[in-house]
Order: C-alpha cells, then structure tokens, then sequence
C-alpha cells in the first residue's frame, strides 16, 4: 500500500491509497499470450513426422469364423443353428482344432448372467471369444 501524506486545514494528514500492482499480471497475460499464439501455430498446421514403412497384408482369411448370437431371450444361435451352452466349445474346436476363436454379437437387452456363462464356457474350454460391437450411427460427444 502506499501512503500519502496530504496537508489539509488541520495540519499533515496521512491517509493509505489502496492500488493494485499490474505489472507481475500483465507480464503472466502476455507469457499466456504467445503460448496460445504458438500452440494454435502447431494445431493449425500440424507437425510433420516422419513414420516408418510396414509391409502390410492384405491377404484374407481363408476361413469363416463361427458367429455366435446372444438374443434379447437369451437363446444362443451358432451360425444359424439354435445350440446349447455347453456345445459351443467344442464347435469352436471342430471348426479350427489350432486356434479355436467365436464372434458373439450380444442383443443390447440380453440376460447379461446367459453372456458371462457364455465368456465362462469358451475360456474354460480353451476358445477365444471376440465381441462384435454395432458402430454408433450419431456422435458420442453429442
């Protein structure tokens, strides 16, 4: 605070000026000022990267892979056959004795207790187990 002393009728008066020091604000403002103007340099134009060169395949598989569908009832449906929970193991591994792998796609008001038996069955069995999701058809970010 500053003091300042003013001599008024009854003599020398002192009195305290309340007032804010700008200078540290001001210099944290234009610090801020040229990050933002920097960061919105790089953004707009990007940054150039060099990545390096992969062989990609394009081979398909030769094979189909075993489609399991979880109803909204909870029925289980093996590529188009009605099938039972204990069975889906060991059609797993008919259809490739290596690697045996089913896809389930789950109805979104399935019993989720018929879903984790299923997980429960194909892990214990030795088969792999890939979900097959629905593509979302708005924005999540809303």
């Amino acid at each position: 605070m500053i003091r300042s002393t003013r001599r008024g009728r009854s003599g020398a008066d002192e009195q305290l000026l309340a007032s804010i020091n700008v200078t540290p604000f001001v210099d944290v403002v234009l610090v801020l000022l040229i990050i933002f103007m920097i960061t919105a340099a790089v953004v707009e134009f990007g940054l150039q990267v060099s990545v390096p060169k992969t062989t990609i395949s394009t081979a398909r598989p030769k094979k189909d892979f075993l489609t399991l569908q979880i109803g909204s009832d909870g029925r289980l449906i093996l590529d188009g056959a009605a099938v039972s929970l204990y069975d889906i193991a060991d059609a797993a591994k008919k259809a490739d004795s290596a690697e045996p792998k089913v896809y389930v796609r789950v109805h979104k008001s399935a019993p989720w207790e018929i879903v984790a038996q299923v997980l429960a069955e194909c892990r214990a069995g030795g088969v792999e187990v890939n979900l097959i999701p629905k593509p979302l058809t708005r924005d999540p970010r809303g």
